[in-house]
């Protein structure tokens, strides 16, 4: 049987490039003592990739060149040689970017597709989801009748922050996207109170339109122009909570810091940045209150999905151009 699987070739410079990749194929692997073999099902690919593809030292270890990369996967055991595990079974683990995987058992967590589609572990009950949960509760310390602003809103995380803010009592929430058609979609399916898009005039400007009392919490998806925004409409004792950057991601100089920094000796504000690693403690909390949100259709999500794992890096660079709507899912 024939594995096929993702390898970095080349440390992308700026943008990703095609030929920084390689789709190779390899032996399907057999499962050792206290292992299963799993035959993917849905791939995850998500912003924070493009930073394990740099050698640079971060939170996380860069990818190996030549060798398959990681990310979220969910599957089906095909074989097992593990207690507790059965073919047949359902898992979610960290060995996507491929057609099969072998994996300790301990690093497997079994899923319920009669529960939830099996795509919904990678998105709005997996890693996105707790990182929206996790960022907005704990890190901004949100309270009800805060007002909410969220930048990258139609996204995977962002929509979801937006949504848990009006579940929990927020006073108004305002989102940013990249199309009028997810601005359409951040009122009229989410909930969102208002959003703006922002190609269609400066961020600053639009967040005063649509938030004209200001902001307690900015969630940042983007940075750049969305964070020096936040900051000018930050009202007193407002938090910030970093999530990502991803107008950043890809330059190849420094970005320049928000100019009106002095600003927060004015409101008392505050930026954290946060790891959703740092916050699995919060997981059973997280499923025991989002998964029958999800359930009644109280929070909705969206997935853009792309069939074929050939089809895996255009994905991961489509998220990167903003292309997807809610979590961007790899169908194999």
């Amino acid at each position: 049987m024939i594995n096929r699987e993702w390898h970095l070739l080349s440390r992308p410079v700026g943008w990703p490039k095609p030929e920084d990749f390689a789709l190779v194929e390899a032996e399907v692997p057999t499962p050792g003592e206290g292992q299963v073999l799993v035959r993917n099902a849905y791939l995850s690919v998500d912003p924070y990739m493009r930073g394990r593809m740099s050698a640079a030292k971060s939170y996380v270890a860069p990818f190996e060149l030549g060798r398959a990369m990681q990310g979220g996967a969910v599957g089906e055991v095909v074989a097992s040689n593990a207690e507790g595990f059965a073919v047949g079974d359902h898992v979610l683990h960290f060995l996507g970017w491929r057609e099969y995987a072998v994996l300790r058992a301990e690093n497997a967590v079994k899923v319920d597709p009669a529960a939830a589609p099996l795509s919904a572990y990678l998105g709005v009950l997996g890693m996105t989801g707790l990182t929206a949960y996790a960022g907005l509760l704990r890190t901004a310390a949100f309270k009800e009748g805060d007002a909410v602003f969220v930048s990258g809103a139609a996204g995977a995380v962002g929509s979801q922050v937006g949504q848990i803010a009006r579940l929990k009592g927020a006073s108004r929430v305002i989102g940013s996207a990249g199309s009028d058609e997810k601005v359409k979609l951040l009122v009229e399916e989410y909930g969102f109170d208002a959003a703006f898009n922002y190609k269609n005039g400066p961020v600053g400007e639009q967040l005063r339109a649509a938030a004209p009392d200001g902001v307690d919490v900015y969630f940042d998806n983007v940075g750049g122009d969305h964070l020096e925004a936040a900051i000018g409409s930050l009202n007193q004792g407002g938090r910030i909570a970093v999530c990502g950057m991803i107008s950043v991601y890809n330059n190849t100089e420094p970005a320049p810091g928000p100019r009106n920094l002095a600003r927060l000796i004015q409101t008392r504000g505050r930026i954290e940045g946060f790891l959703v690693g740092d916050h699995y403690d919060l997981q059973p909390q997280f499923v025991a209150e989002v998964g029958p949100w999800v359930a009644s259709g109280a929070l909705k999500y969206r997935e853009t999905v792309v069939e074929g794992i050939e089809h895996n890096l255009e994905a991961f660079l489509g998220v990167l151009r903003g292309d997807n709507t809610g979590k961007m899912i790899v169908k194999l």
